[in-house]
């Protein structure tokens, strides 16, 4: 049985925990699900052998999410339409506060960077997580998951330049993206598809997440034409009992539409230039329930 001491170092590192399951899995569930059996190994470990809890902890959260990982992917998972990570509260807050280690932990778990991390196999996600996000030295990582550093390096080098050929350029500004998301807001909510596309890149793209579950979009919408249009329908169908709220999810500001007080959807958007480049709407009802209680 765990002491209150032990009880309370899990709990000290349980954030990070949770950080590196969800950066690796892009589902909360299953990084809940992870760090629950990181703590049953730990209750269970002989302490005595444990010269750096934390290490120990992300070595055993990491590996346990690379298995995870591995038996989605046996699994061959169909989902239907497009896929998008489910929603991640982030509050950084007095835990990180370092503005460019904050900037550095929002963009490692921004949508559009787990959307390509998705293409990464296991172990390139894991080198890339740990490296990337959290900024362990390749010795580290290298003893974490048993390989060797030249290994590990070379994992980290082919993760880098895989993400940076297919991540597209945003600015995470959270003043900027909340300032663009309420004049999207107000010009979507009324309808005003002039001031709709003036917010809008030529070339901006609309995901939608519906898993099949509610109605979305069951491809990705490309142009200011045809997400402006489709937005404006949305508006003008309406939400029964519709209420919102702002909150942060995945490193930015997002908006959390409610039906009679249960989360119905969220949108997101990345922007840079002062344009909306990707609006992200995710309607899945299972990707939704973490929100309920939020």
């Amino acid at each position: 049985m765990a002491t209150d001491t032990e009880t309370d170092v899990f709990e000290e590192h349980r954030p990070v925990l949770l950080g590196v399951a969800y950066r690796m899995l892009g589902r909360v569930a299953d990084a809940e699900d992870v760090v629950q059996e990181a703590w049953l190994r730990w209750s269970a470990a002989d302490r005595s052998e444990v010269r750096e809890p934390r290490a120990y902890l992300v070595r055993v959260t990491t590996r346990l999410a690379i298995d995870r990982l591995r038996q989605v992917k046996a699994r061959g998972e169909t989902y239907v339409g497009p896929w998008l990570p489910e929603p991640y509260v982030t509050d950084f807050g007095d835990t990180v506060p370092d503005t460019a280690e904050q900037a550095v932990l929002a963009d490692s778990v921004s949508l559009a960077v787990l959307v390509v991390m998705e293409s990464l196999s296991p172990l390139e996600r894991a080198v890339f997580v740990l490296r990337e996000a959290f900024g362990y030295p390749y010795a580290d990582i290298a003893a974490m998951l048993d390989r060797g550093e030249p290994a590990v390096r070379q994992l980290a080098g082919r993760a880098r330049r895989h993400v940076e050929e297919r991540r597209p350029r945003f600015e995470v500004d959270p003043v900027r993206r909340r300032d663009l998301t309420e004049r999207f807001l107000a010009a979507a909510g009324g309808g005003d598809l002039k001031e709709l596309m003036a917010l809008l890149a030529p070339d901006v793209r609309l995901i939608g997440d519906s898993g099949g579950k509610s109605k979305a979009p069951l491809r990705v919408l490309e142009s200011a034409d045809h997400v402006g249009r489709f937005l404006v329908g949305v508006a003008e169908k309406g939400v029964p009992d519709i209420s919102w709220r702002f909150l942060e999810l995945n490193g930015g500001p997002a908006l959390l539409v409610l039906s009679g007080g249960k989360p119905d959807s969220v949108f997101q958007l990345d922007i840079l230039d002062g344009r909306i480049q990707s609006v992200y709407i995710i309607r899945n009802p299972d990707k939704l329930r973490s929100l309920a209680a939020v």
